[in-house]
Formats: C-alpha cells, sequence, structure tokens
C-alpha cells in the first residue's frame, strides 16, 4: 500500500504543503525515482535516504520505490525532503504506523547514520502548518527551538530518524517544545554597542536622531577615519524596538535564507547589513533560478549600511530605486515570480572626493574639479534624491578624541525617538502610515502646513540650490520629524532651516 507523508516546502517567505507518497512495487529491478519537479539536492536525497535507513537497522526494501512529491508542478529543492522520504518508505514497508502521518508534518536532512541535520525555514513552515490545521510538526532538535515560536501548534525536535519513528509508534513519548514568545524576544533583545562609544560629532549624531525618529535614509559625507562608519553600526541601537509582529517577520526572512545565529528562536534586535561594493545587483536584490532574498530584504525592518557609495557598481544602485520607494522588491523568473519585503533605513558613505580630504582641514586634495565631479556623478541624481539627509562629517579635533567624558547612551537618544515615533503614530493611526518618510503628496498637503515665512525660505532654497520636486518632498518630511522631536505641532522657519542644511549633496550645490 502506497504511504502519504505531509511536509512543506518554502515559496518566497512563506511555506507550502507538499504531499510525500511513497509507492513500493515488485519490479524485476530495484530502483528508486523520484518525481514531482526535485532539484539537485531532492535528487541526491536517495543516496542519504537509502544509507539512514539502512543505518538505522532497518532492511531497505529490494523494489522499485517510487517517491511522488506533490503538487508536482511546483520546483522543489532543498534536503528538507529527506526525512518525509524516509518515512514514507518505511511506512509503506508497515514499520511505522500510518495513525499520526496526515496529522503531523515533517522535514529534515539526514545524515548517512540516520541523524537529522537542521533545515532552513523552520518558522515558516510551522507558520503554514497552523494556517491548514495540522496539528504538529516533526523537526531536528536544532530547528525546534525557532519552530516552537509558532503557538497552536505542537513542535517536537528529533535527533535521529529512529527516534521519529519511535515516536510515530508510540514506543517513546517526547514533550513538544514549549517557547515562551515574549521571555524569549526581550533576553534576545541586546546590542553590543554603544552611541557613548563615541567621541564628538555631535551634529552628526542629531542627523542619526532625527533619521531614526522619521525613517529618513541618511547619507554621511567625510575624510577616512573621521568615524562615518562607527557611527552607522551605532545607529540600530537608537532605533525604536522591534514589535513582535515585526521580529516574526524579520525572522522568516532569516531563517528562509539559513542566517539564523545558533540558538537563537527569534531576531529581536533591528537587523544591520553592510555588504561590500563587489557586490552584484542579485546579491543586493536577491535572486537565483528560485529567488532568493538579497540584502535589501535582510535588512527589512532594519539598516543597510553602504560603504564608500560611489565604489558601488552604477547598476547595482539602481536597482535599489525600487525597494527604496515601495518598500517591496519583487524578482521576476521564467519559472516564478516572487515578492519579498524590503521596508529598510537606507545609510550610506562616502569620502567628499576620490582622495578623501577635500573637506579635511589637516590633509591636502590632491584632486582636480574634475575628478571629483566624476567621482560624485557615479551616484545619480533620482538615487540621491531618495536619501532624504545629507550631512557632513569632519575629522574629529585631538581635543574631543582625548575626552574621557562618555558621550550621551544609545538608550536615552532612543528614549527621544521613541516618543517621536509615538507622536507619529497617533498622528496617522486612521491612515497606512508608520513614519513620516512614508507620506504621499496628499498627506504633506495635510500635515506639512507651511507658515508665510517658512515658505519663503523653503522657496529661497530650493532656486538657490536647484532642488529637484522630489527633494522638496524630503525637505517637508525632515522638517515634519524635527517638528515631532521638538514636540511642535507646527513647522516653524527652525525645523525648516535644519532641515534644509541636510541637503548639503545636492549636485547644483557640489558642481555648481
Amino acid at each position: 500500500m502506497p504511504a502519504k507523508v505531509l511536509s512543506s516546502a518554502i515559496l518566497g517567505i512563506d511555506a507550502y504543503v507538499v504531499e510525500v507518497e511513497a509507492s513500493l512495487s515488485g519490479a524485476a529491478l530495484p530502483r528508486f525515482i523520484t518525481v514531482g519537479l526535485p532539484e539537485g539536492a531532492v535528487k541526491e536525497s536517495k543516496e542519504r535516504v537509502t544509507a539512514a535507513i539502512k543505518n538505522s537497522g532497518f532492511k531497505f526494501p529490494i523494489k522499485h520505490v517510487t517517491i511522488n512529491l506533490a503538487p508536482a508542478d511546483i520546483r522543489k529543492e532543498g534536503s528538507a525532503f529527506d526525512l518525509p522520504i524516509a518515512v514514507g518508505i518505511l511506512a509503506a514497508m508497515g514499520f511505522v504506523q500510518k495513525e499520526y502521518l496526515d496529522k503531523i508534518m515533517m522535514l529534515g536532512e539526514l545524515a548517512l547514520d540516520g541523524t537529522l541535520r537542521p533545515v532552513k525555514g523552520s518558522l515558516p513552515i510551522a507558520i503554514c502548518a497552523r494556517d491548514k490545521g495540522i496539528n504538529g510538526v516533526i523537526l531536528p532538535e536544532e530547528n525546534a527551538g525557532e519552530a516552537g515560536i509558532v503557538d497552536e501548534v505542537k513542535v517536537v525536535g528529533a535527533k535521529s530518524l529512529m527516534e521519529v519513528v519511535q515516536i510515530l509508534n508510540d514506543e517513546t513519548i517526547k514533550e513538544p517544545v514549549i517557547v515562551d514568545r515574549q521571555e524569549l524576544f526581550h533576553s534576545n533583545l541586546h546590542y553590543q554597542l554603544d552611541f557613548t562609544d563615541v567621541k564628538g560629532q555631535e551634529h552628526v549624531k542629531r542627523s542619526l536622531e532625527v533619521a531614526a525618529s522619521g525613517g529618513h535614509n541618511l547619507i554621511m559625507i567625510g575624510p577616512p577615519g573621521s568615524g562615518k562608519t562607527m557611527l552607522a553600526k551605532r545607529f540600530p541601537t537608537i532605533l525604536p524596538d522591534l514589535t513582535l509582529e515585526e521580529a516574526l517577520q524579520t525572522t522568516k526572512i532569516h531563517s528562509v535564507a539559513g542566517l539564523m545565529p545558533q540558538g537563537k528562536g527569534i531576531i529581536a534586535t533591528r537587523p544591520f547589513r553592510s555588504p561590500h561594493h563587489t557586490i552584484s545587483d542579485a546579491g543586493l536584490i536577491g535572486g537565483g533560478a528560485i529567488p532568493r532574498p538579497g540584502e535589501v530584504s535582510l535588512s527589512h525592518n532594519g539598516v543597510l549600511f553602504l560603504d564608500e557609495l560611489p565604489e558601488f557598481k552604477k547598476n547595482v544602485l539602481e536597482v535599489m530605486r525600487q525597494p527604496l520607494e515601495d518598500g517591496i522588491v519583487t524578482i521576476a523568473r521564467a519559472a516564478v515570480s516572487l515578492s519579498y519585503p524590503s521596508r529598510f533605513m537606507l545609510v550610506a558613505a562616502m569620502n567628499p572626493c576620490p582622495c578623501g580630504y577635500a573637506t579635511d582641514a589637516h590633509n591636502e586634495c590632491s584632486c582636480t574639479s574634475q575628478m571629483i565631479q566624476k567621482y560624485m556623478s557615479r551616484i545619480s541624481g533620482p538615487l540621491l534624491d531618495r536619501i532624504d539627509i545629507h550631512v557632513e562629517v569632519p575629522a574629529v579635533p585631538f581635543t574631543e578624541l582625548a575626552d574621557r567624558d562618555p558621550g550621551e547612551p544609545s538608550k536615552v537618544v532612543k528614549s527621544r525617538v521613541q516618543d517621536a515615533k509615538q507622536v507619529q503614530l497617533n498622528r496617522y493611526k486612521d491612515a497606512k502610515i508608520f513614519a513620516n518618510s512614508q507620506m504621499e503628496s496628499n498627506d504633506l498637503k495635510k500635515y506639512c502646513q507651511l507658515s508665510k515665512e517658512a515658505g519663503e525660505l523653503l522657496k529661497t532654497a530650493m532656486d538657490k540650490l536647484g532642488l529637484s520636486a522630489r527633494a522638496y518632498d524630503r525637505i517637508l518630511k525632515v522638517s515634519r520629524t524635527i517638528a515631532d522631536l521638538n514636540h511642535a505641532v507646527d513647522i516653524d522657519t527652525t525645523h525648516l532651516s535644519e532641515a534644509i542644511q541636510y541637503r548639503s549633496l545636492d549636485r547644483q550645490l557640489w558642481l555648481g
């Protein structure tokens, strides 16, 4: 009799149910065949499964073994089907009771000796089991803590194929994993870095505080050694804490990508991704025959830091414009088209010129104006318009470096950021807006009214700097955030002038 075992596979960041059917027939020549559009790792599972069954003390059938992975019109990849295939064969041979097979989802990679190895995507698979009304999930012990976050599903971690067989045959009782989500979330909510480590650069810290409060993208321009990277790495420590829903969504993306930290069932801190400037557009956006999430999606709900921005290939930077604007990236392939969330904060850093010392009072710049213009032209105007805040980072004077007084701690700055964030949540409670940076044109007319004096100031700045319409919108959004930080209902000239000075990298100012 054929046997059917429930398993699951990942498509994008979500999972779907896969029925693993095993059939044994008495053909003249023994054969093991897998159908249902299996990819390389799935095709190779027959070798692992055969060895694991034999080394677990069972006799492998000398028959024609057919494995079907349904639905058969979706490509299957990965090694997570090893366990359900092995259990399906053993059930077809009569070594496993079939009573629970339609109530339990199974996944796991098998070693040749029958032990279970961890797999990717256990959290979205557990969510799929809950949504489909499946009672439980059996998977490798290393994945049990992650999958156990999901309520209403019994998650059992197993060490080997033999242990799974014993559980299914009621020969051993293993308690489901119980995870206190709130306790796990708070225990993982810890950053190693802090703003107290940063000496001086008070105006840069202020710009980072504004960016964190309103969800604004930011670029820092300064000579080598001025602290740009140091500041960027500490930026997540002043961002508002992840909500539990955001943490689960972030964990799903990292779980699918196989990047979950060992021993952590949930990602509770804001992601910080810093790819090298040699990255490809597929590495940044995501790609592959079955598209995988790229750096923009791994930065979802966190920070994407691009150091030495002009050194990135131009086509790599240009493909980032859509996720910056829409908060989602769609990757289309011949076989499938997938969308990944990518609502991140972009923090970039760059030198003011090729040698790096154009704005340094203590080092002479060796670049000509043509060299500087060519260097700056590597960043397109449309991309620059999508960065709300431009801030210059000068070299730190010796007196500030030698100062032993600690800087303002991250938790103090974060408290002000969270207050400003709460103001925005209250303001936009009836709209699908969570930060000032997400306002559209209609929202700007409603929430960013300017006095006559402020309007005149903005008009003068637009004419003098030659700013685009998008830059105009960015200035209004940043002004609204500065006003929120100052607990002001209306935007005045003080808020507006500070926002205008954060547009120092616009084309007309640098090249004119």
